[in-house]
Formats: structure tokens, C-alpha cells, sequence
């Protein structure tokens, strides 16, 4: 079997998308049942895939994709070159790293997306007034124009049978879960950590958009290094790409006179997300709405310790180790009582060799859900 997972994306730096898709790519390509794994990206995404994810294995091809990164020709390309595409290299299944806009009637063989969230209804002032309205486009278009769904978790499949409430009479719809998988990663500390000295710190890993609620962190641990319940040393890492909300933090953290303590990063390969998570001393996540939260069920593979919002969506994938803080109220005295509690807990590491992120879990239920789409359809 064939796979085409198509990648193309807007952002010039690694974003969840992109890890899900060079995750996609690499569950699929270590099924015996897959022959090759045809990943399409943007030329301005090649390097980093190429770099950042591991994409080690003789099935994995990646195609880069020479357009201008512009809303108008990446949305063309969509309609137009990915049809092509796909009649030039004939997989036996298109799979959409995310929703994007295309013509089912074009495509030689059937074509299933993920949906990560339905942030284009639910938060669209992650994309601005416009460019909500395209999303929201995009994505009825995208639903409505594939064969099959596979929702990122069942929070996911839930709000989308709200927001297109007759989907499950005309459509296949999956959960399959993001996986996590950390078994052949070496450690390596970032830049800004010299390995010789233990600098402690705390650690979220979230795209600066408003539902991240980053400023909620940030406040939190400004709280604790006022009141002194937190060494002076300590630091707070924040990893993402940068987005709607990026100036309004870096404002934050220059009137709190955090510039020192307080580290924004992006675009880091998988080593050194793996060091972070290792060395961590509490693991931070304020969403108050996710698709599925990848870096959280990462954290917990690790055995971090966790302090998240209690939200449905964590709770859906979170252990019962995690210390749930409520958005209510007082959001940023909630958080901090609950970093201090995290803080003096001892908790016992994780076990998870069933566990439902694993590898080996997630790419079998991929390879079922495409088996359910007529193979006579393809070429």
C-alpha cells in the first residue's frame, strides 16, 4: 500500500501539524503492509523535515513542493497541482495532514483527513476576523469533499458532530490518537542550557495563540518567584511558534521584568524537546481548548510531573497523576497552589507498554481505517 500524506503548510518553523504528519509517516512506514510513503511538503518546510523528525526509513519519500508561500497559490495548488500529483506518483490513498481545500471529483483514489480541532468555530481569534471565515470554509469544504475522518481524539469527533451534526450518516469517522513515541531519540540540551550546570526550570510547549493561554503561565510563575516559593534560578521555557499572541506575551514578560527568566523558543529537532521533557521540573498546560494535545500526552510518557487546566479534553488523555487546576475564578492563584503542590510530590513513573499513544497501537488502527475505503478506486 501506497501512502500520500499531504503536508504543505504556511508556517516556515515546525508546528503540530507538521509533527503529526512526520509522525503520520513514520507509524505508516514501519507496517510491513506499506510499501512507500509519499510526504508533500512546501520547499520552505523541506530542511526542517528533513532535520527535525527522524524521517530515517527507506519508505519515506519526501516531495518538496516549489511554490510561492502564499495563501492564493498554496490554496491553487490544492485544487489543482495535488490532483496532479496524485495521478503522477498513484497512491493507493491520499491522506490531508490537516483540512485544506480540494476537489474529491479530481482525485483518481480516496482521500481522508485529520481533524486536530475546530478552532475555526470555536476560537477564531486565533486566525484573525478574515481568515476565521477561509478557515471556516476550508474546513465545511474539506469534510464535506472526504471519503473518511480521522478525529485526533474523541473531545475532537464530539464537537465535530455539534458543529455538522449529519457527518456521521455520510461519512466514515475514526479517533485515532496522536502517538507518542520517544525510543530511538538521544538527549540533547538546547542552546540556552549548559549541560554541565542543573538549572531548574519549568516547561510548556504550546503555539502562542489565545485558547494556550500562555499568559496564565507566566503570571503563575511570576506569582511564585515574587513569593519566593521558587528559587531564584529557576526559569520558565515556553517552546512554540510564534502566532496571534506573541507580542502580547513578550509585553507581559518585559512589564513583569521576566526578560531574564523566562525563555521563548521554537523550531527545536525532537532531541532537544526529549532533553526538556527530561529535565523539567513541572510540566505546565492552561488550554482551555485543545484538539488533542500532543506535548501533554508527551510529558506524561516522560513521567513529568503535570499541572494542567481541567479542561475535557485533558482529562481525556491525561493520567490520573496530573494536578487539574480550575480556569475559573482566580485562574492564576488556582495554578500556582497546584504547582506547589506538584512540587512536593513524589510520583511513581509511568507504565505504558499498552498504552493507547504507542507506535505500534496507533499505525495498526491507520492501517484498518484505510483498508475500509474501496481499494477499486484507485488506480
Amino acid at each position: 500500500m501506497h501512502i500520500l500524506i499531504a503536508a504543505l503548510h504556511r508556517p516556515t518553523k515546525p508546528t503540530g501539524i507538521c509533527r503529526h504528519a512526520a509522525n503520520l509517516s513514520r507509524c505508516l512506514a514501519d507496517l510491513s503492509e506499506v510499501t512507500q510513503v509519499t510526504l508533500v511538503t512546501g520547499a520552505w518546510q523541506h530542511r526542517y523535515f528533513e532535520t527535525a523528525f527522524g524521517l530515517l526509513s527507506p519508505k519515506i519519500q519526501i516531495v518538496a513542493v516549489d511554490i510561492q508561500n502564499r495563501s492564493i497559490n498554496r490554496n491553487v495548488w490544492f485544487l489543482f497541482g495535488l490532483p496532479a500529483l496524485v495521478h503522477q506518483l498513484s497512491p493507493d490513498i491520499v491522506h490531508l495532514a490537516f483540512p485544506l481545500p480540494f476537489l474529491r471529483s479530481r482525485m483518481p483514489c480516496s482521500v481522508v483527513s485529520t481533524v486536530h480541532d475546530l478552532y475555526p468555530y470555536e476560537c477564531p481569534e486565533n486566525f484573525g476576523r478574515i481568515q476565521s471565515i477561509f478557515n471556516r470554509l476550508f474546513l465545511k469544504q474539506c469534510i464535506h469533499q472526504s471519503d473518511g475522518l480521522a478525529c485526533v481524539s474523541k473531545e475532537t469527533l464530539k464537537r465535530l458532530k455539534f458543529f455538522f451534526p449529519t457527518i456521521q450518516t455520510q461519512k466514515h469517522l475514526e479517533v485515532i490518537y496522536n502517538y507518542v513515541d520517544f525510543s530511538n531519540i538521544v538527549a540533547k540540551a538546547p542552546l540556552i542550557f549548559d549541560n554541565e550546570q542543573k538549572i531548574p526550570f519549568f516547561l510548556s510547549v504550546a503555539q502562542h495563540r489565545k485558547n494556550k493561554n500562555l499568559d496564565l503561565i507566566i503570571q503563575a510563575y511570576s506569582h511564585l518567584l515574587q513569593g519566593q516559593h521558587l528559587k531564584q534560578s529557576t526559569h520558565l521555557v515556553l517552546v512554540g511558534s510564534s502566532g496571534p499572541e506573541t507580542e502580547s506575551i513578550k509585553t507581559l514578560i518585559n512589564t513583569l521584568d521576566l526578560s531574564k527568566h523566562v525563555h521563548l523558543l521554537a523550531s527545536l529537532s525532537d532531541e532537544e524537546l526529549y532533553w526538556l521533557y527530561q529535565n523539567c521540573e513541572v510540566y505546565l498546560t492552561a488550554s482551555s481548548n485543545e484538539g488533542f494535545c500532543l506535548p501533554l500526552a508527551e510529558a506524561l510518557s516522560l513521567s513529568c510531573k503535570v499541572v494542567c487546566s481541567d479542561v475535557p479534553i485533558l482529562r481525556e488523555i491525561s493520567s490520573s497523576q496530573c494536578f487539574y487546576f480550575d480556569l475559573s475564578g482566580d485562574a492564576v492563584a488556582n495554578l500556582s497552589e497546584m504547582i506547589l503542590l506538584a512540587m512536593r510530590q513524589t510520583l511513581q513513573p509511568l507504565v505504558h507498554e499498552d498504552s493507547i499513544f504507542s507506535k505500534s497501537a496507533i499505525a495498526k488502527q491507520y492501517l484498518n481505517f484505510y483498508t475500509r475505503f474501496n481499494e477499486s478506486q484507485c488506480p
